[in-house]
């Protein structure tokens, strides 16, 4: 066999392939016993049918395609390998000569990863916010945990803000009462905005025993997106309160004697959640820097696909487990459907840059992935779905997914290099440290994974079997 590479662009190649008939021996003796194998012939048993029979039955040309279409795959790969291709996705082939008992000649074209260039990346600089937590966070943190501890007491008067009512429920949509419209004893803070808007004009001034009717437009089942009209019932109305803000409520929500100490914890908690963003703001914008330092040029074909991907999950997985089409997505949004295009767009570009760039790197700076940086992400990835770590690992497992994984850390290992390759500063002019190591990975992975996200499918380089 014999193979030329010519390169159509940077991101992009045509292989030329020239197989002497010989070498689909192997191929042809395939072709002869499949066929054997799904035929008949009067006078012959199956499978003991000579090919000379074969040929003048069923034709020569039929064995013919079966052989090429069996070595097609080998030859292809062959070539692949031979000129030390990093290809993505599957290969448009076109067969340009078959000559019985000479040859096989095809093309193959393909995309391939582009050749990367990496800088000087020590250079970079950003600027990132400040670490500060004023006194008025750490009294709303309080609260908020202060709220958590409210008791609740039914009152004989009107309903108000803040307080906690028992209702009944039921929506019509054109005057008839929806199957999944009607719903019972549903306890509902007036002002927290958790229910149906317009809900809170409505029970707003009711005692026990009274009711309303409002329009409201429906946020899931079965009428997601309708206008309906809602009746609610008061059955009960109860007041919240709060515990005193002192060091008995300290003893109660803590593990804390007093309410100072409790104060000085939830500071601490805040500032360890704002150097937490810190470090990932730190991490995108070096991140958007390195991708400035860098040609990447992006396949068409990729892009496409990535593109096309994106919008798959976003319709019918993201949307459609909130009751939401596109269109209505859009609407609340506040976007036209070229706006929504372009920046789909953008980011998918975006996403297929950062993981050749990072890619590049991982390979630069030779680094690996143990078993329990991989064991760790996988905790966190299983967390973020919402899936026990056993039933998460076995659905990566099971979808082939554990290179996938694998590529997110190790990426994220390569930005954590140039983030500390990198000057870091906030908006004080002070220089930051980022110096938890594993931290900064863990975060720099999350980074690389939402830019990412959605290219795996499409970016992975494989070397997919060409059909014929």
């Amino acid at each position: 066999m014999k193979s030329a590479v010519e390169n159509l662009n940077p991101t992009r190649v045509r292989l030329t392939v020239e197989v002497p008939f010989e070498e689909l021996k192997d191929s042809l003796d395939a072709a002869y016993k499949k066929i054997n194998q799904q035929v008949t012939v009067k006078g012959f048993r199956k499978g003991k049918i000579p090919a000379r029979i074969i040929d003048q039955r069923f034709g020569r040309g039929a064995v013919l395609e079966e052989a090429v279409n069996d070595a097609l795959p080998k030859f292809y790969t062959e070539a692949v390998n031979e000129a030390e291709l990093n290809v993505l996705g599957q290969p448009e082939v076109d067969i340009t000569e078959l000559k019985d008992g000479e040859t096989l000649n095809f093309t193959a074209e393909v995309d391939v990863r582009p050749t990367i260039e990496i800088p000087d990346y020590s250079g970079i600089e950003v600027e990132v916010d400040a670490v500060e937590v004023a006194d008025e966070d750490v009294e709303k943190a309080v609260e908020e945990l202060r709220e958590r501890f409210a008791s609740t007491s039914p009152v004989e008067r009107a309903a108000q803000d803040g307080d906690v009512v028992t209702i009944d429920l039921e929506a019509k949509v054109d005057g008839e009462v929806l199957e999944d419209g009607v719903a019972s004893d549903v306890s509902y803070t007036i002002g927290s905005g958790e229910l149906l808007d317009g809900i809170d004009e409505a029970v707003k001034g009711l005692e026990a025993g009274g009711e309303a009717t409002f329009a409201s437009e429906l946020k899931g089942g079965s009428a997601a997106g309708k206008e309906a009209e809602v009746t609610v019932k008061v059955t009960q109305v109860a007041a919240r309160e709060l515990p005193e803000l002192d060091d008995d409520f300290a003893q109660l929500a803590s593990e804390f004697d007093t309410l100072d100490e409790l104060k000085a914890d939830s500071r601490k908690r805040l500032e360890n959640m704002k150097q937490y963003d810190q470090a990932t703001q730190a991490q995108e914008r070096v991140l958007e820097k390195l991708l400035e330092l860098v040609e990447v040029p992006v396949p068409e074909k990729l892009l496409e696909d990535e593109i096309n991907t994106r919008k798959h999950n976003l319709e019918h997985h993201q949307l459609g487990q909130m009751g939401l089409d596109l269109a209505k997505y859009l609407e609340i949004q506040g976007k036209t459907e070229e706006e929504f295009d372009a920046e789909t767009k953008e980011a998918a570009i975006k996403g297929i840059k950062t993981q050749f760039v990072l890619d590049e790197l991982v390979n630069k700076e030779k680094l690996n992935v143990n078993q329990e940086e991989l064991t760790e992400h996988l905790m966190r990835r299983a967390a973020s779905s919402g899936m026990s770590p056993d039933q998460f690992a076995q659905a990566v497992v099971e979808g082939g997914q554990v290179p996938m994984l694998v590529g997110e850390v190790a990426r994220g290992k390569a930005l954590a290099v140039v983030v500390e390759a990198s000057t870091v500063k906030d908006t004080n002019g002070e220089v930051v440290d980022l110096d938890d190591e594993e931290d900064e990975t863990e975060s720099a992975t999350e980074v690389v994974a939402e830019a990412t996200d959605g290219d795996e499918a499409s970016a992975e380089a494989s070397e997919e079997k060409p059909e014929a």
